[in-house]
């Protein structure tokens, strides 16, 4: 599985929740912070995600976050 199915996959099973990068990194044990951040960029144009600054569901920071809807 790729790192973008892992990242998508994730934010299917955790819909509605927004979640950052940062999350979504240390969550599916990725080397790089920079991974999340280019496969949520990468999925923001897709449809049904959605990236924006909001409060991630994790860590409760406020910061760019995304969501599967």
């Amino acid at each position: 599985m790729t790192v973008l199915e892992r990242v998508r996959e994730f934010l299917i099973k955790n819909s509605p929740m927004a979640i950052c990068d940062d999350c979504i990194a240390e969550r599916l044990d990725l080397s790089i912070r920079q991974h999340a951040n280019h496969k949520t960029r990468e999925l923001a144009s897709m449809p049904k995600f959605d990236r924006r600054k909001d409060t991630c569901g994790i860590c409760g920071s406020a910061k760019k976050v995304i969501r599967y809807a």
